[in-house]
């Protein structure tokens, strides 16, 4: 705990679920938090009961696959924090179907929040952080990535964060920039809760753990690299899956 003491941290997709935990985590440690979604109602919610001071935690509205969307709120955040130390790249979305019925807005719409959006946000941020040498990128990938029955979109987004951020860290790690990812497995968020009972149970078969994971699970991984405790891991993706096999 206070790792992050004097840390100015951003978290998209960070309304409910999974972001909504790690942001809880990283104020937990001692960072500033923004915190990003499009849907404000249930940011304001989620930032009330993170911090009812609000002196810890801000939330923006931010639309992260609108590039005019994501500059303006970048500017925004610069101008009232003058730096951003750690990215932490959540937002994502899923659209699913069987490729020979995917429309092309389903493919486009799950590229746009998934894989596009950490292009803007990412973009946003290193050229600040290469002049002050130093920044903490984290981009949630998933088991998926490998591959999975009637998400050809998500799971190409999602193999797609991979490829950006180990290219991401080759470019920046001299300048004291780490870029790594986490691959959550089967998580309790309201992106799984429904899912047939079926597919959950299999999901949990085929865990060696026995069970989903839960958000703050991923979270805490998520803290480990938004500190220095991992100054030397970079371009890495650390599984938070209970050891799930896909087939």
């Amino acid at each position: 705990m206070g790792k992050l003491v004097g840390k100015i941290a951003v978290v998209t997709g960070a309304a409910q679920g999974i972001g909504e935990k790690i942001a809880e985590r990283l104020l937990l440690d001692g960072a500033s938090v923004i915190i990003l979604d499009v849907n404000m109602e249930k940011l304001e919610t989620t930032a009330s009961a993170l911090d009812a001071s609000g002196e810890k935690v801000c939330a923006m509205k931010c639309n992260v696959a609108d590039l005019e969307d994501v500059s303006k709120t970048f500017s925004t955040i610069y101008g009232k924090f003058d730096k951003i130390d750690i990215l932490i790249n959540n937002a994502g979305i899923t659209r699913d179907a069987f490729f020979h019925k995917m429309t092309t807005e389903q493919w486009h719409s799950v590229l746009d929040v998934n894989l596009h959006s950490m292009f803007y946000t990412c973009q946003a941020v290193i050229p600040q952080m290469r002049k002050q040498q130093y920044g903490k990128i984290v981009n949630v990938s998933s088991s998926s990535s490998w591959g999975n029955m009637g998400q050809a979109n998500y799971s190409a987004s999602k193999a797609g964060v991979l490829g950006l951020t180990r290219t991401l860290a080759k470019e920046n790690g001299s300048k004291h920039i780490t870029v790594n990812a986490v691959a959550p497995g089967q998580i309790n968020t309201d992106m799984t809760k429904d899912l047939p009972q079926d597919v959950k149970k299999m999901a949990t078969m085929l865990t060696p753990a026995g069970r989903m994971g839960d958000p703050s699970e991923v979270a805490s991984v998520v803290a480990f690299l938004s500190s220095d405790d991992s100054s030397f891991v970079n371009g890495e993706c650390i599984s938070v899956s209970g050891g799930f096999l896909m087939v």
